[in-house]
């Protein structure tokens, strides 16, 4: 139940407010400022109805105020609600002033009070909701570089996850190995209804195929040889929160079927079992390989992939992703450097070639993976493509240094690359680097932004 608190000096108010809410919310009772601010502390409600004349000042709202100051301090999303007299009106106002949500004239009516309270933990509830979706789009940790990105695919992508969270429907995600497809379903888990229920990841393709039928439903004791105990499977697991199925496209078609069932009556049974245990939850399912060959091959069921992809989020490969490439890149740098005490500052100009010419074909995750490897192995305050595990210099893969490129491309190549190299030959200095090329350090400072090389340098003759 939703939690709230009370905070008045009288204990016929609070009893009255009890008995008369106790059966919608758990109702938190304190007669004064302190232990309302302790009570809150611990508990953490969404709302809180406070009177403004407490103890020891109970016929000015001086007390009542402090409250309101330190309950916003301490969460400003908390809706409060005033309690007042009618000749308090002026105070109220204030108190609206000061971050307030709602006010309301003793004495209280019930039935009234209810819509306030009511419409109280409904604009919390939404106002959380977007705070989770904002969250969920953030890069917030290392295992959420694979939701950072700026081209127009990927904001796409975001775009979709927004819309959809807050829905129930079932989405499909497909993309290649290693593009962030659980990252996906957890961010719409995170951003969804559900997000306080459990997200439930299963890889279809990674459990025996003699098992999964246990792992998906859970099995009765003695229903094969070793079941010894009564085991809960992976979809009850799920109840009241999100079920990832990754890579649904190794499911065997005999199961394949038992979930089609499950999906259209939210029901299932132990194997071994004859009970039917009702089950509640959000479906979300990934691939990797071409569905719809599957579904022509008859490995997988049509009918199935209906049900399971209302909405489909495409997620693209990480060669297609332009410029995301570097400013995952750097995210990733910068991870690993805090992660192993290291300080390197930046890429050469040669490694910088490598990442943005190179297939991925390990997508996001391979980059983390080289990344990391890259931070392990460099000795020096740049990486370099020897540090990526690049096996030979980019100039000795082809007979052209720059590959089959326009002129434009070739020339930005070559700016870029001058510019790399001046800025490593004057240890990081961008006045001299600025000197020796014969340009004004604000324009440096553009060419730098313009090819992914803006850091901080130092920029003084004395550095």
């Amino acid at each position: 139940m939703e939690k709230l608190l009370i905070i008045d000096d009288s204990q016929d108010i609070r009893q009255q407010l009890k008995w008369g809410l106790g059966d919608e919310y758990s109702v938190l009772l304190a007669g004064d400022v302190n232990e309302g601010l302790s009570i809150f502390k611990k508990h953490q409600p969404s709302v809180v109805i406070l009177d403004l004349g407490l103890p020891p000042h109970e016929h000015s709202s001086v007390e009542g105020f402090r409250c309101l100051a330190e309950l916003m301090e301490l969460n400003p999303n908390t809706k409060i609600i005033m309690l007042t007299g009618n000749d308090e009106r002026e105070n109220a106002m204030k108190a609206m002033q000061m971050g307030a949500y709602d006010f309301y004239a003793k004495p209280p009516v019930l039935n009234e009070l209810k819509v306030i309270i009511g419409r109280a933990f409904h604009v919390a509830s939404i106002e959380e909701q977007n705070r989770s979706l904002q969250r969920a789009m953030e890069v917030k940790s290392s295992d959420s570089g694979g939701m950072l990105g700026q081209c127009p695919e990927m904001q796409a992508v975001f775009a979709t996850i927004r819309k959809v969270a807050v829905s129930d429907v079932p989405i499909f995600i497909t993309g290649e190995s290693g593009t962030g497809k659980e990252l996906v379903a957890r961010a719409i888990h995170e951003a969804s209804f559900r997000k306080k229920g459990p997200f439930i990841p299963i890889n279809c393709g990674a459990i025996p195929e003699n098992l999964l039928e246990s792992e998906f439903f859970g099995h009765e004791r003695g229903a094969f040889t070793g079941a010894n105990a009564t085991v809960q499977g992976k979809l009850q697991y799920a109840h009241k929160g999100t079920l990832f199925l990754d890579e649904i496209g190794e499911l065997p078609v005999n199961l394949q079927v038992k979930l089609l069932r499950f999906l259209q009556e939210g029901i299932i049974q132990r194997v071994g079992g004859r009970d039917d245990i009702a089950v509640d939850t959000r479906t979300v399912c990934a691939t990797n390989i071409d569905i719809a060959k599957a579904i022509t091959d008859g490995s997988f069921r049509e009918d199935l992939y209906y049900r399971v992809s209302v909405i489909t989020i495409n997620l693209p490969p990480l060669r297609e992703r332009g410029d995301d490439i570097m400013l995952l890149a750097h995210y990733f740098l910068q991870m690993y450097n805090s992660e192993h005490k290291k300080k390197i500052r930046r890429f050469s100009s040669s490694a910088v070639s490598f990442l943005k010419s190179h297939d991925w074909p390990g997508n996001v995750r391979e980059l983390k993976n080289r990344l990391q490897r890259a931070v392990i192995m460099s000795d020096g305050a740049s990486i370099k493509p020897e540090d990526l595990g690049c096996e030979q210099k980019m100039e000795d893969q082809q007979q052209s240094p720059y590959g089959i490129v326009s002129l434009r491309e070739a020339r930005n190549i070559v700016e870029r690359d001058l510019i790399g190299a001046a800025i490593e030959r004057h240890s990081d200095n961008i006045l001299k680097a600025a000197e020796e090329l014969g340009v004004s350090r604000p324009t440096l400072y553009d060419l730098m932004k313009k090819h992914g090389l803006k850091k901080d340098w130092h920029t003084s003759e004395a550095d």
